[in-house]
């Protein structure tokens, strides 16, 4: 999708946030030690039709991010998608103090010196519902993960529901690691604590999924490894075949 798009519009001149399609965006941040592993991090921009930015799992904001992402509309919803992605976020809600932020379920809990303006719940909000849609991932007591999906792109928008690194990204000691959690490109998919926390809990997650699989996703943006542009559903089976 991203390689075949065509943008005429004055947003062609940015050079850190790459375009899906129209009004949607993901950024390549810096890569943050997580477990001794190196992990990237990505965020993902959608301008609504009244023209304010949506912003998920923000990254580091630097002046020239800054920059861009003002050049494309007003910051107006900050999004923490679950309990672990929001390192960054304080940096957002304190650069934009008139945006909103949502929190993950337990993040408000977990963090509770971040201003949040309020937690997220399966039903989207108002504001955003037209263009995009959310669940709740549930089945775990530990990973909760809010999932979203552009509706006009067909883009669907994971954090850690699915890691999916190339074996160049990690140190041969690490990619033996990586292979053994389950999280290497082209096979990438949960990685195996996560997948184990749901044991007692895969009747939901496999509800939810379906839920997932039923926006018929043309396209992965994941925060952790390679995105998916081509054959989104397969690979979508692959990954959560630990549920069947």
């Amino acid at each position: 999708m991203p390689d075949t798009l065509l943008n005429t519009t004055s947003d062609t001149h940015l050079s850190l946030l790459h375009p899906v399609d129209s009004d949607i965006w993901y950024y390549d941040g810096p890569t943050v030690s997580f477990y001794c592993m190196p992990y990237t991090t990505r965020m993902t921009v959608i301008r609504l039709d009244d023209g304010k930015l949506w912003v998920h799992s923000p990254c580091q904001l630097t002046a020239s991010l800054q920059q861009e992402v003002d050049s494309l509309g007003e910051v107006s919803y900050l999004i923490a998608p679950n309990k672990i992605h929001y390192l960054f976020i304080q940096e957002w809600i304190s650069r934009y103090p008139d945006a909103s932020s949502y929190a993950a379920p337990g993040l408000i809990k977990k963090c509770p010196d971040i201003p949040f303006s309020s937690e997220l719940i399966s039903k989207p909000n108002d504001v955003w519902c037209h263009q995009i849609d959310q669940l709740i991932f549930t089945g775990s007591p530990a990973m909760e993960e809010v999932v979203f999906f552009h509706k006009t792109s067909g883009t669907l928008i994971l954090t850690d529901l699915i890691e999916n690194f190339p074996t160049t990204h990690f140190k041969p000691w690490q990619n033996h690691i990586a292979k053994l959690v389950g999280i290497l490109a082209p096979d990438g998919q949960t990685p195996a604590d996560w997948r184990i926390s749901f044991i007692f809990g895969k009747g939901k997650a496999r509800a939810c999924f379906k839920l997932i699989q039923a926006w018929q996703p043309k396209g992965i943006i994941i925060a952790h490894g390679e995105c998916i542009w081509e054959d989104a559903p397969a690979f979508l089976k692959r990954s959560f075949r630990w549920l069947d």
